[in-house]
Parts: structure tokens; sequence; C-alpha cells
């Protein structure tokens, strides 16, 4: 059975940083893409960023590009997503998100609140 589990949210300050991460199993990791949604209050949930399964590629929403970084250590079974600079409009809870053998998968999600 697939399961991805997030870490790393909580509160921050504006223009405060942090690392997110992810640990997938029951798949080959290092065979399939990846992703970061979140969902604010009241919106509809958005795609964050994207990562190849070899990491060689990635794309991001224009509303973080330059501030969030995505990436992925097959090694280790790691997907992270560092988020700098960090605005009001990131608060959200924060989801991975990947599609293994045509079928969709999410984690449970982490909070991000960036608030004074």
């Amino acid at each position: 059975q697939v399961q991805l589990a997030e870490s790393g949210g909580g509160l921050v300050q504006p223009g405060g940083s942090l690392r997110l991460s992810c640990v997938p199993s029951g798949l080959t990791f290092s065979n399939t893409a990846m992703s970061w949604y979140r969902q604010a209050p009241g919106k509809e949930r958005e795609l964050v960023a994207r990562i190849s399964s070899t990491g060689g590629t990635t794309s991001y929403t224009y509303s973080v590009k330059g501030r969030f970084t995505i990436s992925r250590d097959n090694a280790k079974n790691s997907l992270y997503l560092q988020m700098n600079s960090l605005k009001p409009e990131d608060t959200a809870v924060y989801y991975c998100h990947t599609i293994w053998v045509n079928r969709e998968y999410w984690g449970q999600g982490t909070q991000v609140t960036v608030s004074p």
C-alpha cells in the first residue's frame, strides 16, 4: 500500500524559511515523479512544484518561483520543498502527491502558517 508521510510544517514569520519533507513507501521512489500541492482556507488545492523521477526537471507555480525549491534524494527515498522568503499568502496545508500505477496518492498534509 502506497503511503506518503509529510513533515516540517509550522508557524513562521514573514520572510522566514521552512523545509518540508515527504517520505513515500509502497512504491519505487526513483521511478516516479513527485509533486507538492497546497490548499489555503476557502481556496482550491493548487500545484506548487513538480519534480521528475530523476530530479533533472522541475517546475513551479508562478507565485513561488525564485522562493521555493523542490528537490529529491532517491538514495534516501525522500522529497523536499525548501521554502524561503515566506509570505502570509503562502499559508496553507501542503500535500505531497504522486501517481503510481495509474492511481493518485496524497499525503495527510502538513500545515504551514506565515504570520507576524
